[in-house]
């Protein structure tokens, strides 16, 4: 037999971003066992779904690889700069039927309440309206989740509309271009 092997498709490019505090960049298998520490917190899947063990955190992070393949956009894994501790992750998601363009951020419960969500999602947006040259940009937030509400306020996102997803109550929070501003760095 006697292969014939057409052109390589290039490698998936995930740009690093920088900010004050954090390092956002793509997703490898070493992050795996520190990912999945997170995951595995009861308090993670409190408002949102959260994979329940190492292998769903695989496919987790193989489809997190592929939507940047797919749409040139994605979320990053996040960490700390002065320590290069894993954070959490943050950045852009839009699945197919997805309602728009999703700043997303999941943060490690013991760093909760430092204003690493708050970073990551300006980040984001920032990316969506200056990197994408998105129209508008929106967060889907469990209403009960008040915490991610506050971090919404603060990326100046507002209430757009109540929904469901997967039967579950939803709200859609979102900002526009046109109201859009950078968050300096006290504003977390």
């Amino acid at each position: 037999m006697i292969l014939d092997i057409g052109e390589s498709l290039p490698a998936v490019m995930v740009p690093t971003v920088r900010t004050e505090r954090l390092i956002l960049r793509g997703w490898t298998a070493d992050d795996i066992p520190a990912y999945t520490r997170m995951a595995l917190n009861p308090q993670m899947s409190r408002y949102t779904g959260s994979p329940s063990s190492e292998g769903a955190v695989w496919n987790m992070f193989a489809l997190q690889i592929g939507h940047w393949a797919l749409n040139g956009f994605g979320m990053w894994l996040a960490h700390e700069r002065a320590t290069g501790e894993f954070i959490g992750r943050a950045g852009l998601y839009r699945e197919y039927g997805w309602p728009g363009l999703e700043a997303a951020w999941t943060i490690r419960p013991e760093r909760w309440g430092e204003g690493f969500a708050t970073e990551g999602g300006a980040a984001a947006i920032e990316y969506a309206f200056v990197g994408l040259r998105a129209d508008r940009v929106i967060s889907i937030i469990h209403p009960e989740n008040a915490a991610s509400i506050r971090v919404a306020g603060k990326l100046g996102m507002t209430l757009a509309e109540a929904t469901e997803r997967n039967g579950q109550p939803r709200h859609i929070y979102a900002i526009s271009r046109p109201d859009w501003r950078p968050l300096s760095a006290g504003s977390r």
